[in-house]
């Protein structure tokens, strides 16, 4: 028999699978061959969730050694899905080019690039010549509000964001960003795309961040405020993962990339200076080559570069680029740890919440389920925060500000505090 948890998931897994983005009455084009932009880790992982699919895909790089090794790395991303293509099908469905005219029959150009506005922003400038006027023009930014990138198209309505979460290969969750001028029609061919490659949409309005980018950046800040703060990073990676999180906070801004990280966190801090800081540690590892898996290194050691390599730990104590930064403290305990991770996800999910940029709680439970990988045991974020009871996330503010997390809580917590709420209504919500 299941139990509230499980059903809770199957329950908002169904309802995000099935709930139209966008009216039932557009028909959507077909979208049969796509376009990509870069061809680094989420340009080739993006790929091959679409070759996957037996979807033709045309890659582009301007770096010739990125370009020549796409399809073998696609093939890679491919073999780690437990995808069985031969690689005579793989090399039938790819075709890697530095040519951008390559562009010009597909239903659907996305970039990876770079996350910053002026690399997006060139990327579409030279696109304008090269892609079809029908085509849909998608950024796979994560944080970056679209109003910044609609200028570099020709048409602002064919534009949209499509941003896959990162390992694309084990995150079914795709955030749809509207942007100002993004047409229904567009939605709604982006939307009826990602069904047909076994993705879930989740329709996002256009603001720094969107919705995972959101909940995620607290639960890493916290977790990089810790490790100044003297908790040691095996620690924190250790509480993450016993409470079920896919993987700790580190580890996941080393897969993400901790260059990438920062450029993110720099977007979310002109929005919310009062709520993400930049990390001077980030920056100094940077600086010192530490960019995360794919330099060999990061929070941890990856000797030999393979994707498949289990991350060795790097020890502050002895490391020179981490020790200056990290002021030795006593470990909290493990509730408290724990707490300090999620409850700072919490409150921006109820920022999300107040704003109207999410529908309703399971809006923010599909992104930290699909997007972000919380434990599906514990039913999603605001399933577990419910709980635990409001009163208790409230009292629990109280204690982890005791132990240096830098956290008020929200109006809507205390509102809901107040008046007995719960973040699941479901007198509100069907079943």
């Amino acid at each position: 028999m299941l139990n509230a948890a499980t059903e809770n998931v199957r329950w908002i897994t169904a309802w995000g699978r099935q709930t139209p983005v966008v009216a039932r009455s557009i028909s959507p084009r077909r979208i049969a061959r796509v376009g990509i932009i870069g061809a680094g880790q989420m340009g080739t992982a993006i790929a091959a969730a679409h070759v996957q699919h037996r979807m033709p895909v045309v890659i582009l790089d301007a770096d010739p050694d990125a370009v020549r090794s796409a399809s073998d790395r696609i093939a890679n991303e491919l073999r780690r899905s437990e995808c069985h293509l031969s690689r005579q099908r793989i090399d039938g469905l790819v075709r890697s080019t530095l040519d951008l005219a390559a562009l010009s029959d597909c239903d659907l150009v996305l970039e990876a690039v770079a996350e910053t506005v002026a690399a997006k922003l060139r990327v579409f400038g030279q696109l304008r010549p090269h892609v079809s006027r029908h085509a849909v023009v998608a950024t796979n930014t994560s944080t970056i509000p679209l109003a910044r990138l609609a200028a570099g198209v020709v048409d602002p309505s064919r534009l949209c964001g499509l941003h896959f979460c990162h390992p694309v290969r084990e995150r079914p969750l795709v955030e749809i960003v509207r942007g100002p001028d993004t047409s229904d029609a567009t939605v709604a061919e982006a939307s009826a795309h990602l069904r047909r490659i076994d993705r879930i949409a989740l329709p996002t309005s256009d603001g720094p961040g969107f919705v995972v980018n959101r909940l995620l950046f607290p639960y890493l800040s916290e977790a990089l405020a810790m490790v100044g703060q003297g908790v040691p990073i095996a620690w924190i990676e250790r509480v993450a993962t016993e409470f079920g999180m896919a993987m700790g906070p580190l580890r996941m801004i080393d897969e993400i990339g901790l260059d990438t990280t920062l450029q993110a966190a720099w977007v979310l801090n002109a929005a919310f200076p009062e709520r993400v800081v930049s990390s001077p540690l980030l920056v100094s590892m940077i600086k010192a080559g530490r960019l995360g898996r794919k330099a060999g290194a990061g929070f941890f050691f990856y000797p030999s570069g393979h994707p498949e390599d289990l991350p060795g730990l790097a020890d502050p104590v002895v490391d020179k680029i981490m020790r200056p930064w990290i002021v030795e403290r006593p470990c909290p305990d493990q509730r408290v740890t724990t707490l300090r991770l999620l409850l700072p996800m919490v409150l921006e999910a109820t920022r999300l919440l107040d704003e109207g940029r999410v529908r309703d709680a399971r809006d923010v439970d599909l992104a930290v389920l699909f997007g972000l990988g919380f434990p599906a045991e514990k039913g999603g974020l605001l399933w577990w925060a419910d709980m635990l009871g409001v009163d208790e996330v409230l009292s629990s503010l109280m204690l982890i500000q005791a132990s240096g997390a830098s956290v008020q809580s929200t109006p809507m917590i205390r509102r809901l505090a107040a008046n007995g709420g719960r973040f699941y209504r479901f007198d509100s919500m069907e079943r």
